[in-house]
């Protein structure tokens, strides 16, 4: 693999780092700050707005920008944005601090898969991908538990400054590291748009955002399910979200190859996966060692559906991919939110602390119908296209005999 794709998986590692340490840190923050932690639970949310907006917004903006000019300037956002989080006097300049960090999170992540996806020989092509989303995915095992108890130690503010550091350390790597690459030729931003506008595209989009809800409705609760319903310690918790993390990066890892060799089948099978995995966990969830075995499972299968989903919409996409590719990170952030909040809202409902599996559930079900409903809307595609040639080339075989 090309040495570039390690500069974009330090990117992605800081990127991954900042977006989810803050939920290990809302205790300290909120003490620090003289609010309660559901009002610091805000910052969550408004890191995952910065992500929705500014990923179309940023893209579109730079749609003429060299590649690599383009990674350093998001990357150097991210790092301003850290750093004025770090040195945020009050709330809502935090606030502000964690959208700004977050408007480059889905540029950066469309940007890159384009990017890795030009680094290597067209039937690696997602692997190439999947290597740049290890970075998060290792965030999650490294880089999450280790910012959480730095910020317990040394304060919430020592952890920002140094993912600050990790983010100038991957813009070095990044104008180091990654070659100049040639723009796609796709008609600028209007090239850009007509592609998003695509039927497959707007489908695939769609899948992400229901498929990877699924996710999300039981991952944002997964701290409170292990100690109400397996009974473990508030201190596991923590070695509960690595496991996450660790099925997370066998997942990017599987997901790879197997894309490169049939996309959809990879895509069906990971939904379908999922869907199972999240009903089967609200009965192993009761059992300690069933109940962990499963979480992994969840994280694998779970983030396997990512390298497939950024393929599609890149292949559908294919003249103008880039603002495409960045518009799926906004899907998987909304699929963040709606998760949760259907989530939360069969909890509040009194369904029970294992209500949200069953909401997940459902969602990936219905990603996976939409997935099916793509691929069966390119073999009618497939075989029209092979109609219409043959109808061509019989056309102009009677031309000639006329002749």
């Amino acid at each position: 693999m090309p040495v570039a794709l390690l500069a974009l998986a330090v990117a992605a590692f800081g990127i991954g780092t900042t977006e989810f340490v803050m939920m290990g840190l809302l205790p300290e923050v909120a003490d620090d700050l003289g609010t309660s932690v559901p009002t610091a639970g805000h910052l969550v949310s408004a890191y995952a707005i910065g992500v929705v907006i500014g990923a179309p917004l940023l893209t579109a903006a730079g749609v003429r920008v060299p590649r690599r000019r383009m990674l350093v300037a998001l990357m150097a956002l991210f790092t301003v944005g850290n750093l004025a989080s770090a040195l945020a006097p009050g709330f809502g300049t935090l606030l502000a601090g964690r959208v700004l960090a977050g408007l480059p999170h889905g540029a950066f992540f469309g940007v890159g898969a384009v990017v890795a996806a030009q680094l290597v020989a067209p039937e690696r092509r997602a692997r190439a991908v999947a290597t740049m989303f290890l970075g998060l995915t290792v965030a999650n095992i490294v880089g999450v538990p280790a910012g959480t108890a730095l910020g317990q130690q040394l304060g919430w503010r020592a952890t920002f400054l140094v993912v600050t550091a990790i983010g100038l350390l991957a813009m070095l790597a990044l104008y180091a590291l990654v070659p100049r690459l040639p723009l796609a030729r796709g008609g600028g931003l209007g090239g850009e748009v007509r592609a998003l506008a695509d039927r497959q595209v707007l489908l695939g989009l769609l899948t992400a955002v229901f498929g990877f809800a699924g996710v999300f409705a039981v991952y944002s609760y997964l701290a409170k399910m292990t100690t109400e319903l397996t009974g473990l310690s508030a201190t596991a918790v923590t070695g509960v979200l690595a496991l996450f993390g660790i099925g997370m990066t066998l997942g990017a890892l599987a997901a790879g190859p197997l894309t490169d060799r049939a996309l959809r089948p990879t895509l069906y099978g990971s939904l379908a996966a999922l869907a199972a995995l999240l009903l089967v966990f609200r009965y192993t969830v009761h059992s300690t060692v069933p109940a962990l075995v499963t979480v992994t499972l969840i994280g694998a299968v779970g983030f396997m559906t990512t390298t497939p989903l950024q393929m599609l919409v890149m292949n559908n996409a294919r003249s103008a991919p880039t603002l495409a590719s960045a518009s799926n990170h906004s899907a998987f952030n909304l699929a963040n939110a709606g998760g949760a909040w259907l989530g939360g809202a069969a909890i509040a409902a009194g369904w029970g602390w294992d209500s949200p599996m069953l909401v997940g559930a459902v969602l990936a079900a219905v990603g996976l119908v939409l997935a099916l409903l793509g691929g069966a809307l390119d073999r009618d595609g497939s075989r029209l296209s092979r109609v219409v040639a043959r109808s061509r080339r019989t056309t102009e075989r009677s031309d000639i005999s006329v002749g």
